[in-house]
C-alpha cells in the first residue's frame, strides 16, 4: 500500500515539474521572439537598456545632469552628483540601499554612452587619418 502511495507522489510531483519546466520554456521563448522582432524594428534599440534596464533619460534624470550631447557630457559632473548622491543614500547613515545601486547604476549607464561615442569617433579619426602603426626602435 505504501509503495503505491509513493509512487503516485512521485509521478505527480514529476508532472507538475514537468509542466512548469513546459510553461518556463514558453515563455522564454516567446520572449525571445519578441525581443528579435523589436530589434529588427528598431535597430537603435539594442543599446537602450545597457546598464540593467536604465535608459539614458532616466540615469540623466537620477544624476540630474544634461544628457550627452554628440556623444560629450561634462564627466565632471556627473562624478560629483554621483558622489554626492552615493554618500547621502549610505545605508549606514540611514539612506537606502535601492536608491544608491540606481545612483551607481545610472553613472554606470551615462559612461558606457560617452565611452562607445568616444570609441566611434576615434575609429572614425583613424579612418580619416589612415593606418599608422607605432614603431618602437631599439635602443
Amino acid at each position: 500500500m505504501a509503495h503505491r502511495i509513493i509512487t503516485q507522489v512521485v509521478i505527480t510531483g514529476s508532472r507538475v515539474l514537468g509542466r512548469a519546466f513546459a510553461e518556463a520554456y514558453k515563455q522564454a521563448s516567446a520572449t525571445s521572439q519578441y525581443a528579435k522582432a523589436h530589434a529588427k524594428n528598431n535597430p537603435g534599440a539594442a543599446n537602450t537598456f545597457a546598464s540593467h534596464g536604465l535608459t539614458l533619460e532616466e540615469a540623466c534624470k537620477i544624476l540630474n545632469v544634461k544628457p550627452p550631447q554628440g556623444g560629450k557630457a561634462n564627466m565632471e559632473e556627473v562624478t560629483e552628483r554621483f558622489k554626492r548622491l552615493f554618500d547621502v543614500n549610505d545605508p549606514q547613515k540611514g539612506g537606502s540601499f535601492y536608491l544608491q545601486s540606481k545612483i551607481l547604476r545610472a553613472r554606470e549607464r551615462i559612461e558606457s554612452e560617452v565611452r562607445i561615442a568616444e570609441e566611434a569617433t576615434s575609429r572614425e579619426a583613424e579612418l580619416k587619418e589612415g593606418w599608422k602603426p607605432k614603431v618602437f626602435k631599439d635602443r
